[in-house]
């Protein structure tokens, strides 16, 4: 395969480039080398795989209990709706300055590590979140908030390991059978948010809540914001357990140095992305995708709370629904469709519908308005408003799969095999960058006009689903 920096200075610039790409230099593993037999990255490709992907699991169902409280939490503090696009904003930002670092440190020093310290400090980010409203009523809100953002903060910096979770799979995966296995990576975060939410909404039930208060220690909150994130720190420490009793290093080339005359600066190596014909336009669809999906990201349970009236345990279980169709799509259909459906085409198609579901959303609201949640037969909470939800968000799922999964199998041949940690570390950075700059954005705008955030979003699919389309006919 041609590197990444080969004809770097051809193109012109931005998404349109990916219409330029050869696809066959994108979608088959017939590079110079491939065709090599090489011995396997570990003795039992096949048990790494599930490891980690059991890792990344048992990680993501952390990261998904404390979703559904995350809003109300802030809410609690009787601030604006702002800061929780800012508080979001804070983790991935931190996430954009760590994925490129770790992904690249995982090239160098190995996989295994990175993953398992990251895990660690994540835990410790989910404790301290479990603290703040202890803080806030000692201290004030100011002391709540400001022990809220440096948790996120430090789990937000953990949270780039899935660069080194991707770069992994791609070591232990031949070319032609990746985009299955890095679909398998996105079915383990689809099952996170099934079991994820579900458990978190489930601590944050009242009843829950009030057992625990009898049960736990004096110096340990027991509130509906602190359990949920103290079962999210122990999620991370549990992973962490497990990775080290089971995750093996795979045997791969390791650089000496800067690659290829890469730099190893988290400037220097966005530069490098943006010099590379093959990698810039993946770059920026990683970018312009998460801007578009911030809104959703950050707004959903807001907006659900706001229009239907749910409360966390009540969103919680949406968001379970959205994470079965995720395992779903992302664990069978889109590897089964890249077997014969180029990934820049599934990246188009993917975009529309992913567009699409966005614009839906708040228009389950209005048929909400319209109709008076008028209830369609069998249990009295099965109403068309809800109905038209439940279609929207599968229509999100899908997309999102499509999207996610495809990238990711462009990155994965857009560089060579010393390469793939950096490479996913640089577009998994540029996605991070995107949910630094969409949640605020999209928090203002919701507090401008509830729909404004989804169909903006909307709005900003367009282009990606035209530059990957442009040579589809």
């Amino acid at each position: 395969m041609t590197h990444p920096e080969a004809g770097a200075a051809s193109g012109k610039g931005g998404l349109d480039e990916v219409a330029e790409v050869d696809p066959s230099a994108a979608d088959s593993s017939d590079a110079a080398g491939d065709d090599t037999p090489r011995s396997p990255a570990v003795e039992n490709p096949r048990r790494a795989l599930a490891v980690v992907i059991g890792v990344v699991f048992i990680d993501l169902v952390g990261f998904g209990i404390v979703i559904p409280i995350l809003p109300f939490y802030v809410r609690s503090f009787e601030v604006s709706d702002a800061f929780i696009g800012l508080l979001a904003a804070s983790y991935s930002l931190a996430q954009f300055l760590a994925a490129p670092t770790l992904g690249r440190l995982s090239d160098r020093i190995g996989r295994r590590p990175v993953l398992l310290a990251s895990l660690a400090a994540a835990g410790v980010a989910w404790v301290t979140f479990g603290y703040a409203g202890a803080a806030g009523a000692r201290f004030g809100p100011v002391a709540a908030l400001a022990t809220l953002f440096a948790s996120r903060t430090l789990a937000g910096a953990m949270g780039g390991n899935i660069a080194a979770a991707q770069a992994y799979v791609a070591d232990i995966t031949p070319r032609d059978r990746r985009a299955g296995a890095l679909g398998l990576i996105g079915a383990a975060f689809g099952l996170g948010f099934v079991f994820g939410p579900a458990i978190g909404g489930l601590l944050a039930a009242d009843p829950v809540v009030a057992r625990a208060d009898a049960l736990l220690p004096a110096f340990v909150p027991a509130t509906a914001y602190s359990l949920p994130s103290f079962a999210a720190a122990g999620m991370s420490f549990l992973a962490v357990a497990v990775g080290f009793a089971f995750l093996d290093e795979p045997t791969r080339t390791r650089p000496a140095g800067a690659v290829g005359g890469r730099s190893t600066t988290v400037v220097g190596q966005f530069r490098d992305a943006l010099a590379s014909a093959t990698l810039r336009p993946l770059t920026a669809a990683y970018f312009v995708v998460a801007v578009a999906f911030a809104g959703v990201q950050v707004m959903f349970i807001p907006y659900v709370a706001d229009a239907f009236g749910y409360d966390a345990t009540a969103a919680a279980f949406l968001l379970t629904y959205v994470g079965v169709l995720g395992a779903i799509n992302q664990g069978i259909l889109v590897g089964r469709l890249s077997r014969v459906v180029s990934s820049r085409t599934l990246v188009a198609v993917g975009s529309v519908v992913l567009a699409v579901a966005l614009a839906a959303i708040p228009a389950s609201g209005f048929v909400d308005r319209a109709t008076g949640g008028l209830a369609v037969g069998g249990p009295a909470w099965l109403t068309l408003p809800l109905l038209a939800l439940l279609a929207a968000l599968a229509a999100l799922s899908l997309g999102n799969a499509l999207v996610n999964v495809s990238l990711a199998t462009l990155v994965s041949a857009s560089a060579d095999d010393a390469a793939q940690g950096a490479a996913f570390g640089v577009t998994q950075g540029a996605s991070s960058l995107g949910r630094t700059v969409g949640p605020p954005l999209m928090a203002v705008l919701y507090t401008v006009a509830v729909a404004s955030p989804f169909l903006v979003g909307a709005l900003l699919l367009v282009p990606v689903a035209a530059a990957f389309g442009r040579r589809l006919g």
